[in-house]
């Protein structure tokens, strides 16, 4: 686990809970990821914002809206979830969970990535896992850190 351990919540309350799904959406693999991952948190009845699907279509006319509205999705939401996987952590994931910290929201990491960044312990950048409760290495996993997240682990 990292950072600090999430704070107690009454169980019958988290079920409208509002998760932001973090993540890189540039190919059809990382939206078919950040799409399942997404999946696996509205089976447990949490509420969600997908930035690709919750925002217009990204044009010249529409980058400030998509802007405005994933920061005020991440300024609403209770938890934010992000997938890490990749060379390095994708840079908007990166500003998304630096802004979620800086507003005190709880996150969880999921890194699936088997290909190496640091020797030893360390998965992420050190910023990165800071800005993080805990990083989850599956989806069994993540399902796990939610149901303990609802029961106030």
């Amino acid at each position: 686990m990292c950072g600090e351990p999430f704070p107690r919540r009454n169980h019958r309350y988290m079920e409208s809970k509002l998760v932001y799904v973090a993540g890189p959406l540039f190919d059809e693999g990382e939206r078919w990821w950040i799409e399942t991952i997404e999946e696996s948190i509205a089976s447990l009845h949490f509420r969600t914002f997908l930035p690709h699907r919750d925002n217009p279509e990204k044009t010249s006319e529409t980058v400030q809206l998509i802007f405005e509205n994933n920061r005020d999705a991440i300024h609403q939401s209770d938890l934010v979830v992000a997938n890490l996987n990749g060379i390095t952590t994708d840079d908007g994931t990166a500003w998304e969970l630096g802004y979620a910290a800086a507003l005190g929201k709880p996150a969880i990491g999921i890194f699936t990535d088997w290909r190496s960044r640091f020797e030893g312990d360390e998965l992420v950048n050190l910023m990165i896992s800071r800005s993080v409760n805990q990083i989850v290495r599956s989806l069994g996993e993540l399902t796990n850190a939610l149901e303990q997240w609802r029961t106030g682990f």
